[in-house]
């Protein structure tokens, strides 16, 4: 469970919410990828609704974050009841 926001927190975040409220509207695109993979076209027409593509990450590591097909942060998959979630981990800050 996520620590509970401190009272700093919270006025950090409604001053950036001020600050930017003609922009909180926008839609954008969130991806989580978790893996890619290449393939035949030979295998991709075998696919069906049982089939089980291996993917190349393993339980456990991080998956990729994306917005608007920009990489922003990394996360982890959590099981959340009988529904799963993402942790973020880490932000993609490049200088």
């Amino acid at each position: 469970m996520a620590d509970a926001p401190s009272r700093a927190d919270a006025d950090a975040v409604s001053g950036v919410l001020s600050e930017h409220a003609g922009y909180l509207d926008i839609p954008m695109r969130v991806t989580l990828e978790i893996g890619r993979r290449s393939m035949q076209v030979r295998d991709i027409l075998l696919l069906k609704p049982s089939s089980i593509v291996d993917i190349p990450k393993a339980a456990g590591e991080n998956i990729d974050v994306y917005i608007n097909g920009k990489l922003i942060a990394f996360g982890e998959i959590l099981e959340m009841e009988s529904k799963a979630g993402i942790r973020l981990t880490d932000f993609n800050v490049q200088t």
